[in-house]
């Protein structure tokens, strides 16, 4: 059958809308009509050859909801007309990650960087990113990399937990290990860091503090759970400083939309004794170098962890943190500054390079 989609076919030229060829899906794949799919970073690190221009050319999108049309016939608990979330992270539940209660770092999680052939258009075959592409209106997905979610949900909010919100709730509640009372500080709160903050909050953190250069988005996270807002790491040190009693803060979470190598002194300066500092964020692949104050890090039995998709187990947490909209006790709605049709997918992006929006989806029905 016949899909648009937005496809980046060199490093750093415009998103190209295209109409491709999608196979039928195979015995443990499903056919899925995309509803929404989210403008995240991610995909322009793709776009801009952060990951190497090998991976192009590349439908991306890997934040996104939608209903199942059809299923292969090995394909167990999804039906036609199942509501899903997209994992760009899939779940096998048999590697050794998955057993080990690590399904966000599940052994097929190659198909990331990878891809894999799924779209067929005049310039031959073409990659979906994490074996996804949820820039097009049909994908076809191994189950693996979808979720089952409550057709009560607005899909609109449940795009936004396939990844955005995971990870950036999870970065605090479940990587930093935010507990009640604790001082935490939140580098970039766009659509990744003001989720952490939202996750900071809910864990009972007596401080949050916002840092961010542009100010609609450090009001913003005022509205969100941050008790404080700066422009600058800077500004934020000595503030730090007075809310903890000369602490330090207990967790700094670096969740910018591209984590150069400056950040990580002035950011690791910032945590006190025997707290940590999350990397959320990326960067290009070739960036090796950062700078961290060794004696210190050492001295003060301080923490650097890694963070992908917030430690979280797509196929529970995703549920989980519907379950917690639902309730009223996270903030879904409000994060959707602007939709867009596919064909404004550049100007989403425009805007979001320059600051105007918290998260832009792409809404098929445009």
């Amino acid at each position: 059958m016949k899909t648009r989609a937005a496809v980046a076919y060199e490093v750093n030229a415009p998103w190209q809308v295209e109409e491709f060829e999608i196979n039928d899906p195979g015995p443990e794949e499903m056919l899925i009509k995309m509803s929404f799919a989210g403008l995240c970073h991610s995909d322009e690190h793709i776009r801009m050859g952060d990951f190497t221009d090998a991976a192009l050319p590349m439908v991306c999108g890997h934040e996104g909801a939608g209903v199942v049309e059809a299923v292969g016939d090995r394909v167990r608990g999804f039906k036609p007309g199942d509501h899903v979330a997209a994992s760009f992270i899939p779940s096998c539940g048999r590697c050794p990650s998955c057993a080990g209660g690590m399904q966000y770092l599940c052994d097929n999680g190659a198909e990331i960087m990878a891809g894999s052939d799924k779209f067929f258009g005049e310039r031959g075959p073409v990659k979906a990113m994490s074996g996804i592409g949820t820039f097009s209106e049909y994908a076809v997905v191994h189950e693996n990399s979808v979720v089952p979610v409550g057709d009560w949900y607005p899909l609109e909010a449940v795009s936004l937990c396939s990844c955005g919100v995971a990870t950036g709730w999870g970065s605090a509640v479940n990587v930093a290990d935010v507990s009640a009372g604790d001082t935490v500080v939140v580098v970039g709160t766009g659509g990744i860091g003001v989720n952490a903050v939202q996750g900071a909050a809910m864990a009972g953190a007596a401080n949050v503090i916002a840092v961010d250069p542009i100010e609609m988005k450090r009001e913003f996270a005022q509205t969100m759970g941050a008790t404080h807002a700066v422009a600058s790491i800077e500004e934020a040190t000595p503030l730090v400083q007075e809310l903890s009693w000369g602490r330090g803060a207990n967790q700094v979470i670096i969740t910018v939309g591209d984590a150069t190598s400056d950040l990580f002194a002035p950011a690791m300066g910032m945590v006190g004794k025997g707290g940590s500092l999350t990397l959320t964020s990326l960067s290009n692949m070739m960036q090796n170098d950062i700078s961290l104050n060794t004696v210190d890090f050492a001295m003060s039995g301080k923490h650097l962890h890694g963070s992908i998709y917030g430690y979280c187990n797509p196929r529970a947490d995703i549920p989980k943190l519907l379950r917690l909209y639902d309730q009223g006790k996270l903030k879904l709605d409000e994060l959707v500054t602007q939709k867009y049709a596919l064909e404004d997918i550049n100007e989403g992006y425009r805007a979001l390079h320059d600051g105007e929006i918290i998260r832009g989806l792409i809404d098929f029905s445009l």
